[in-house]
């Protein structure tokens, strides 16, 4: 179906995203590397994969051009943790290496269709699949990422072109998140994310849409790590909204200096 709602989740894990973006979606992409992972999520949403709303692609992420199949590490402890990249000679023994299949992104995308949101949570190969994007002319509606690395918010805003972003927090989405009001196309709904999963999208990301110069700012206090850029093309941030806050932030600067002057 040419005009059908494509969500690409990229490092889908067990599939915790899958039953939300179920919600959003016409059609899930779930992109895994780790087999046993993509088994589970076989098993447990056996039902929307025969109805066609659910395609697994169990491969590893890599460059356009790449061979067709690469070396990926798995954790021996936790088996929920795996990577592309070679880990660092003091931990590879903590870790099986398997040779697996190997996908572009824009391989994917061509296969399955214009993504409407694309999740990204690959360890250490954020920044490689935003460039490929990019570089392919493919920039979604609504996109995230997590930032480990300021790259993916200087991608997002630079080479993505986006201009309104929101964060979610990784390690408290199930308390941020919990009886959360999502849009559907007949109204709102409750809904809980559960621990570990990537947590809402869109408007349903609780806050303003922030600029690039607002979300830096944040970023800066904040720090990187588990914690996801939003960014989207179908909001325009308000630009007074910044010359506002800094009105207001300089008043409050003011005051603190003469308070302490007394």
């Amino acid at each position: 179906m040419a005009d059908q709602k494509v969500i690409y989740d990229l490092g889908a894990n067990r599939g915790d995203n899958i039953p939300y973006y179920s919600k959003k979606a016409d059609l899930v992409i779930a992109v895994e590397a780790n087999p046993t992972l993509c088994k589970e999520i076989e098993a447990r949403f056996a039902a929307e994969i025969a109805a066609e709303r659910l395609r697994v692609e169990n491969c590893v992420i890599v460059g356009e051009g790449a061979a067709a199949e690469v070396s990926f590490y798995l954790h021996k402890r936790h088996h929920v943790l795996g990577q592309f990249p070679r880990p660092d000679e003091s931990v590879i023994g903590d870790y099986d290496e398997l040779v697996l299949p190997a996908k572009s992104i824009s391989e994917i995308v061509r296969t399955h269709g214009k993504p409407a949101y694309i999740k990204i949570d690959i360890e250490h190969s954020e920044e490689a699949v935003l460039t490929e994007l990019f570089r392919g002319g493919v920039r979604p509606p609504y996109i995230s990422a997590e930032s480990h690395s300021i790259r993916v918010f200087a991608l997002l805003a630079g080479m993505g072109e986006y201009r309104a972003f929101k964060l979610v927090e990784g390690e408290t989405v199930a308390k941020d998140y919990k009886n959360a009001s999502i849009q559907m196309s007949g109204g709102r709904e409750s809904y809980s994310f559960p621990e570990h999963s990537a947590g809402p999208f869109g408007d349903d990301v609780a806050g303003e849409w922030m600029n690039a110069d607002d979300l830096f700012e944040v970023l800066a206090e904040r720090g990187m790590g588990w914690r996801d850029i939003h960014a989207t093309t179908m909001v325009e941030p308000d630009p007074m909204a910044r010359a506002e806050k800094s009105r207001l932030k300089r008043r409050h600067v003011r005051g603190w200096l003469k308070a302490k002057m007394r």
